[in-house]
């Protein structure tokens, strides 16, 4: 499937069929603001059936010997190959993306399901010695079951691929609720690709409904034994107490207020190419992003100088067009909430020293001066092209700045050498941090998580194998054992 239509259904047991719930959802391109189709919600109703669709298929496909598991994955990544443009034209569309950061995007998620494929022969036990006489231990690496997944909008496919390979790969099922701006990109089309690629049925299944009509119905329901989620950490932290009420486990890759700190020996000008890319990389929609750039005061005013420069010749616009660098937010309620928090730190003495025009859902890319911690450009995650240049007066201040608030999920340090980034790093109270690059960094085969508020876990190589699996300890009494009892 690969038309419009196709994409405005749920998918449910290897059927596409139309929600049942009287609500609807739109899905509209954030750069013409114009509907791409609209669609009928999934009801509480439909969310049941999936769960217990998923549930029936995963016993089936736990016992599935694992150079099937794999072959399905190296399958799924032989369709996105040949599926690659439509691909990144859903990802250009439906969530602004643009055309760099939509291959980006792509093969990021590749890269995902190629480790995922590995997964199957890696799902190895253990053999124990015992203290009791003629005793073995074994303990036996299994898949959870049911893995609920709720994916987001702004790196829609890759996000929710993240998830989705690596559980299905472990043995488990999934029912997938995409983000209601990104149905399509974050749910019905990796769906589609699985299908494609020969999944079962029941091994994948998405549900697109609204948060306020299944969110808790999807996190509470007695049938998923891990519940997955990426976005704000708000609405995680509501997650993370529905699920410790029914004891599940979560997967949680929440918010970030990430930092870029230039050192008073850094080469100024690759830090400002890392704070243009780690800044404006999809409009600064990552959790990733930076959220603040913290600079020595002796080098701050020619830091700021030469990051203006880098950012006056990048072309904000049509994320369709090849040489846009940064395209619109994905709605404009994101527009609102950002123009509310730049006022309310302008009015608390931050200058505004370029950009900042508002066209629709572009903004474009913002330098602020005279930031302190204090202001709501700076102590909220931004999730959008305003860059917040801070100065700190030595290494202590910059460690404390960066401390200061909540978040601990990413940040970059820029040195002269490799041994005062790490010393600095070292003291950085986050999940992820890259010296002499930027924020912005996924491998698929790293620990990727955060600290604090960030979230919960971590996604990437064994440790996200780990999240999917569950151990399970067998003795073997191979010989009568005493018991005191009957001495």
């Amino acid at each position: 499937m690969s038309q419009t239509t196709d994409f405005a259904k749920q998918y449910i047991n290897g059927n596409w069929i139309d929600g049942s719930s009287t609500k609807t959802l739109e899905n509209i391109n954030p750069h013409s603001e114009e509907v791409i189709f609209e669609m009928a919600s999934a009801s509480e109703e439909d969310l049941d059936e999936a769960y217990k669709t998923a549930e029936k298929a995963q016993k089936t496909w736990a016992a599935t010997p694992p150079g099937e598991k794999q072959q399905l994955l190296e399958n799924v990544i032989q369709v996105m190959d040949k599926r690659k443009d439509e691909i990144i034209s859903w990802l250009v569309k439906e969530s602004g993306s643009t055309l760099m950061k939509a291959q980006l995007e792509f093969d990021i998620a590749r890269g995902i399901a190629k480790e995922a494929a590995s997964f199957p022969y890696r799902m190895k036990g253990q053999l124990m010695d015992s203290d009791i006489p003629g005793k073995e231990i074994r303990v036996y690496k299994n898949p959870k079951g049911v893995i609920g997944v709720i994916g987001p909008w702004n790196f829609p496919f890759h996000l929710s691929m993240r998830s989705v390979a690596p559980a299905i790969a472990t043995g488990n099922t999934v029912v997938l609720k995409p983000a209601s701006d990104t149905i399509v990109t974050a749910g019905t089309l990796l769906a589609d690709i699985f299908a494609e690629a020969g999944a079962p049925e029941g091994l994948i299944n998405v549900v697109a409904g609204r948060g306020s009509e299944i969110g808790d119905a999807f996190v509470q329901h007695p049938i998923p034994k891990v519940i997955s989620f990426t976005g704000s950490t708000e609405v995680g932290s509501h997650i993370a107490k529905q699920a410790g009420e029914k004891i599940k486990d979560t997967a949680l890759e929440l918010g970030g207020n990430n930092v870029l700190i230039v050192t008073e020996d850094a080469d100024l000008d690759a830090a400002a190419e890392s704070a243009a890319f780690g800044k404006f990389l999809h409009q600064g929609q990552i959790c990733m992003s930076i959220n603040r750039i913290l600079v020595h005061e002796a080098m701050h005013d020619e830091f700021v100088n030469i990051f203006k420069k880098k950012l006056e010749s990048l072309k904000a616009g049509d994320p369709s067009e090849q040489d846009t660098v940064v395209g619109p937010l994905i709605n404009r309620s994101q527009v609102e909430r950002i123009q509310d928090d730049l006022e309310n730190s302008l009015n608390k003495g931050a200058e505004l020293i370029l950009g900042g025009k508002i066209e629709g859902n572009l903004i474009h890319p913002a330098i602020l001066t005279n930031v302190t911690n204090d202001m709501p450009i700076a102590k909220n995650e931004i999730f959008g092209p305003v860059a917040p240049v801070i100065s700190f007066k030595d290494e202590e201040e910059a460690v404390d700045l960066a401390n200061e608030l909540p978040y601990g999920l990413s940040g970059a340090v820029h040195t002269g050498t490799i041994e005062h980034g790490e010393r600095i790093a070292e003291q950085i109270e986050t999940g992820m941090i890259h010296i002499n690059d930027q924020p912005v960094n996924d491998e698929a085969h790293m620990a990727f998580g955060g600290e604090k508020d960030s979230g919960l876990g971590r996604f990437g190589g064994e440790w996200v194998l780990d999240k999917f699996t569950t151990d399970k300890t067998v003795t073997i009494q191979k010989e009568r054992r005493p018991y005191p009892f009957f001495e």
